[in-house]
């Protein structure tokens, strides 16, 4: 028997398989996925991989075939199916295999954990039975007490846990055991997330629109797999306090009684808290939790939970979606517009495509989840790609809130120069007298030094890209940069829509709109949300909390506060400089706008009481921000898609980014020049754009340069090939070697 194992190494020279004997001793004992050691090399280095393939063929001659010197004490075996997803990666995304598997298995060590001695009943019913009415006549209530215990849990309870709620201490347990009562017996103790039920999130009936939904992403489901056909997906489109978690819920719980399991994608940390309630408070110990966050031990633990089936509902970010269940029948990608489902290291790949992918694996549903739907999402569900289920009111007595745009151009003229608007400070006075709750958010998403007409309100932006141009200071001078096409050009002195002189960078930042609401309003309690905030591991739950426990009065944050979160006591947002990401310098600049305002808007008027937004802007007339002021995503949507088409940007066209670094600035510069002429050889006559080559739009980073290359146009099968000759000419030459080499199908942004 011959192994095909990959070295545990992330190096492109090394991204293939090398064959091994296996010992007799091992044989029956591996699996593919598993981790082992061999020697490697001239010098036989002990080194480590994994098992992708056993065969009974030799590749070479079998004396000279080394063998495998045994399983890794500490690894863990992948599933057939997460390798299977792995090889996809490689081929999908341009990276190394080890990459892809190192994707696959966010845990990859085991972590030794504790022991609990667990307590049962031993012996037949009649002997204790038996015995508890003697302990009745006797006066033994304790003992007793531990009996009664136990009968209602049969299999066993930690000595621990019997302890602190009072139920019996050693002595007894001890007492019992040796009369043949109860027995004692070792299991591991596996760590778990600290979650509290909140009744408030029990089981609720579903309202007609709701219990809709349900049944058409549940019979899209079922007639997709009866056909054969690619995996079932469904685009849940729901207004902001619109229930799309309790339908979330009941999908779940009707996957679970066909005894399938289910993986709930969040975008972000900051969105467990509450998530995780609800589903613990519906589902109990057989739902946990998957994030960055947690321990090396607490990540291990739960992968296991998973692999044993102790589990059945993941909830978690990017990684979560690697949860080893062998039964997977439902997939939920909830809030799939953002950004953060796509991973920023190599394979660069989208939580919402590899999802797809695995669902189409193991014979699962997907269920995409959005009250602002990612363009290109809503561009396949009119397309028929994807199953629309529409949730266009909010559920029970809340209403969507009124919203108002407040000119701060005019405020300025009017002498306000104040972060606020007159109409703002109103509102967080009245909002304060009524003792309800408000959210402050600073639009920064994207930010990056962006020169805005105060006048105006326009960005200066570039000819050739139709996008904002990044402010660049070299030697006291200012300059505009465009990123994605390499344009460079002095700053202006006057606007170039309206020739005002106030031209300037909008800067601020969370911590000094927290000073100046605590001078503004001396008698408010108030928190921020931001990266400076929640650097420890429970920030994001202790800050949520504290808000919704009414603790605060005042919430300020960035965008981390206005994704997905519940408040029934919130009545105002405030959403402060709303237009500073539509100078992202990116063409997905003004979708990522629309969509944080809609988002924003909706934290307000949850509960009972109306709600009111504000949303303060230097381009009130622009379309994303007039759209998401009306709560309209339709009218959004096709003007987005016609500027898409217009420029063939995706998912109108496709685009591959050619990232490049390097610690020598020319050489890095020579290379992606050869690379440009390669690129141009390759695509001639395909109908595929080559630009660039630029600077990243942080030049350098600890010292290495970076630069890309941008292909545009095609199709996505197109530029993968264009990908693999560039990847074979890459390879070929000795000049590439000290550059490190990244593709990216389809950025989120110009990078």
């Amino acid at each position: 028997m011959y192994a095909n194992v990959i070295i545990d190494i992330m190096h492109e020279k090394l991204d293939r398989t090398f064959q091994y004997e296996v010992p007799r001793e091992l044989e029956g004992k591996l699996c593919p996925g598993m981790q082992v050691s061999f020697p490697f090399g001239n010098g036989d280095r002990q080194r480590k991989g994994y098992v992708l393939e056993l065969t009974e063929e030799p590749q070479w001659d079998p004396s000279k075939i080394k063998k495998l010197s045994g399983i890794a004490k500490k690894g863990i075996a992948a599933e057939g199916e997460l390798i299977a997803l792995a090889c996809w990666l490689k081929e999908a995304y341009g990276c190394t295999m080890i990459q892809a598997l190192h994707t696959v298995l966010p845990v990859r060590d085991r972590v030794q954990g504790g022991e609990k001695v667990y307590v049962r009943l031993a012996g037949d019913t009649c002997k204790v039975d038996s015995y508890l009415a003697l302990c009745g006549k006797r006066g033994y209530r304790a003992r007793a007490r531990l009996i009664r215990r136990l009968k209602d849990c049969p299999e066993g309870l930690d000595t621990g846990r019997l302890s602190s709620e009072g139920t019996a201490g050693m002595p007894v347990i001890r007492a019992l055991e040796q009369l043949g009562i109860v027995r004692c017996e070792r299991r591991e103790a596996f760590r778990r997330p600290e979650v509290s039920k909140n009744p408030e999130y029990g089981r609720k009936e579903l309202n007609e629109e709701q219990q809709a939904a349900v049944e058409a992403i549940w019979e899209n489901g079922a007639a997709a797999g009866r056909e054969g056909k690619e995996p079932p997906v469904a685009l849940l489109y729901g207004v902001t306090g619109s229930g799309k978690t309790e339908v979330y819920l009941e999908l779940i719980r009707r996957t679970m009684e066909e005894g399938r399991q289910a993986i709930v994608l969040i975008p972000e940390i900051a969105m467990t808290y509450q998530t995780l309630t609800r589903f613990y408070t519906r589902f109990g110990d057989q739902v946990s939790v998957m994030n960055s966050r947690m321990s090396a031990g607490e990540r291990y633990d739960q992968f296991e939970r998973a692999r044993r089936g102790e589990i059945r509902v993941v909830i978690g970010p990017r990684s979560a979606l690697f949860t080893p269940f062998d039964r997977l029948g439902l997939i939920i990608v909830d809030e799939e517009h953002e950004g953060a489902y796509k991973s920023e290291q190599m394979p660069r790949y989208h939580a919402r495509d590899v999802a797809i992918r695995r669902a189409g694996m193991c014979g699962a549903a997907v269920v995409l989840g959005s009250a602002t739907p990612s363009v290109d999402s809503y561009w396949h569900a009119e397309r028929g790609d994807y199953k629309l289920v529409r949730l266009p009111h909010r559920a029970g007595a809340g209403q969507l809130p009124r919203v108002y745009v407040e000119d701060m151009r005019r405020e300025l003229r009017e002498g306000n120069r104040s972060v606020f608007s007159a109409r703002l400070r109103g509102q967080m006075e009245a909002c304060l007298q009524r003792r309800e709750q408000a959210m402050l958010f600073l639009n920064r998403r994207g930010y990056s030094g962006v020169l805005s007409c105060r006048s105006c309100g326009e960005a200066v932006k570039c000819p050739h890209c139709v996008v904002a141009l990044a402010v660049q200071r070299a030697g006291g001078q200012r300059h505009l940069v465009r990123h994605h096409c390499g344009d460079v050009r002095e700053a202006p002195k006057t606007c170039p829509s309206c020739g005002s002189r106030y031209l300037s960078e909008l800067r601020a930042g969370t911590q000094q709109i927290e000073s100046l609401v605590r001078a503004e309003f001396p008698g408010a309690r108030v928190l921020r949300m931001d990266m400076d905030t929640t650097r420890n591991k429970h920030d994001h739950e202790r800050i949520l909390s504290a808000f919704a426990a009414g603790e605060a009065d005042i919430l300020v944050g960035t965008q981390m506060i206005v994704k997905g979160h519940d408040f029934k006591n919130v009545t105002l947002v405030g959403v402060l400089a709303a237009d500073m990401s539509l100078g992202a310098g990116d063409y997905r600049a003004c979708e990522r706008t629309f969509q944080l305002l809609t988002q924003a808007a909706g934290r307000a008027g949850r509960g009972e009481r109306a709600g009111e937004v504000t949303i303060q802007t230097y381009q009130p007339e622009h379309y994303s921000i007039r759209l998401a002021a009306a709560q309209d995503y339709e009218g959004f949507y096709e003007r987005e898609i016609a500027y898409r088409s217009l420029l063939r940007y995706p998912p109108c066209g496709h685009m591959l980014a050619v990232l490049a670094s390097c610690r020598e600035e020319e050489h890095l510069r020579r290379a992606v020049g050869y690379l440009k002429e390669m690129a141009e050889r390759i695509c001639a006559g395909q109908g595929v754009q080559v630009i660039g080559p630029a600077q990243s739009g942080i030049y350098r980073v600890k010292d290495v340069y970076r630069r890309n290359l941008f292909l545009k146009g095609g199709s996505l099968e197109q530029l993968a090939g264009v990908r693999r000759k560039l990847e074979k000419y890459i390879g070929a030459n000795q000049g590439f070697d000290s550059v490190q080499i990244q593709f990216d199908p389809d950025p989120m942004q110009a990078l």
